[in-house]
């Protein structure tokens, strides 16, 4: 059984066996969840931080990301060296999110999908080689990730996320963030509206696919969005389904570019959906999405936490 320090923030209890994981919270940066997550799985496949010296374990650490440090200062730094954080949907962009929380230091990463590296993802996926093809893209980035950030523990959900089994498939592990990177409407509308309630440091990214320019790569409320089919959709659904307010803000900050869409050449075959497949894309571009999503999250996070320490003055 490992503890959490007593002047953790979160306050989680996480107890580990050979094949999975469970997270209790005590007093958690995340309220409650709801009902149907008290009666989510107990386990997870996990991977424990690599085992080492706990001082040798902590020396290393600080020579990879003492970077950080001098960057956020001190009271940050330990507070990112302490965030979980979870990612829904590995591909063009989340394989990039994942990549830069990874070697921004944080203590734990969730990552969330089904799918298996093949070489169409090549042109635009970290995990995507020829050393890899065939392979779990969650396994692919777990071993990357151990790779970077040794002390990182990273718990792998090969699921599909839809707005069924959200947010049962996280069972009790607990994240202070999450990154929505998966192409599904239905699933991003659940995530959304799940994590606006609980007041989740939370990112929706949206689409990627047919797009040139990464310096065109932005962050607003979701109501401000344009030139994004996809979010459009999300929009629509939050605001039919979920109730969410159909004048101003609607508290959901999304990843978005305002350049047009460029459909694929003519003599290309193309599926017609919204995603990279679909449409085509380039890694400068959904790198640049990956990269932004996960500075805005820490962004969210570490002001989150500076606002309840001011309040406990």
């Amino acid at each position: 059984m490992i503890q959490a320090p007593s002047d953790d923030p979160r306050g989680f209890v996480v107890s580990e066996t050979m094949t999975g994981m469970t997270a209790t919270p005590s007093t958690s940066l995340v309220p409650a969840a709801d009902a149907a997550l008290a009666a989510a799985p107990a386990t997870i496949p996990a991977t424990a931080p690599a085992t080492a010296h706990g001082a040798d374990l902590d020396a290393d650490s600080e020579r990879r990301f003492g970077g950080l440090q001098r960057l956020h200062g001190e009271r940050d730094y330990r507070h990112l060296r302490a965030a979980r954080f979870a990612v829904v949907g590995l591909g063009g962009v989340g394989s990039w999110v994942v990549e830069a929380l990874a070697r921004m230091g944080v203590a734990r990463l969730v990552l969330i999908d089904l799918d298996h590296v093949a070489e169409s993802n090549i042109n635009r996926q970290v995990q995507a080689l020829g050393s890899t093809l065939g392979m779990a893209k969650a396994e692919a980035l777990r071993q990357r990730v151990a790779d970077i950030h040794p002390g990182c523990e990273v718990i792998t959900i090969e699921e599909f996320v839809d707005d069924e089994n959200w947010p049962l498939l996280l069972g009790d592990v607990a994240i202070d963030g999450i990154v929505d990177a998966c192409d599904q409407v239905r699933a991003k509308a659940q995530i959304a509206a799940w994590a606006r309630r609980l007041k989740l440091a939370h990112l929706c990214v949206g689409a990627a696919g047919g797009k040139h320019r990464p310096q065109d790569v932005e962050v607003l409320d979701l109501s401000e969005t344009t030139h994004d089919p996809l979010l459009a959709s999300l929009r629509q659904r939050l605001r039919k389904q979920h109730d969410l307010p159909r004048q101003g803000s609607m508290g959901v900050r999304c990843v978005f570019s305002r350049e047009p869409v460029r459909r694929p050449d003519e003599s290309c075959e193309v599926d017609g959906s919204l995603n990279c497949h679909g449409y085509g894309s380039s890694v400068a571009v959904t790198a640049g999405f990956g990269m932004v999503a996960a500075a805005d999250l820490v962004a969210q996070y570490l002001k989150a936490l500076a606002r309840r320490e001011k309040s406990a003055l």
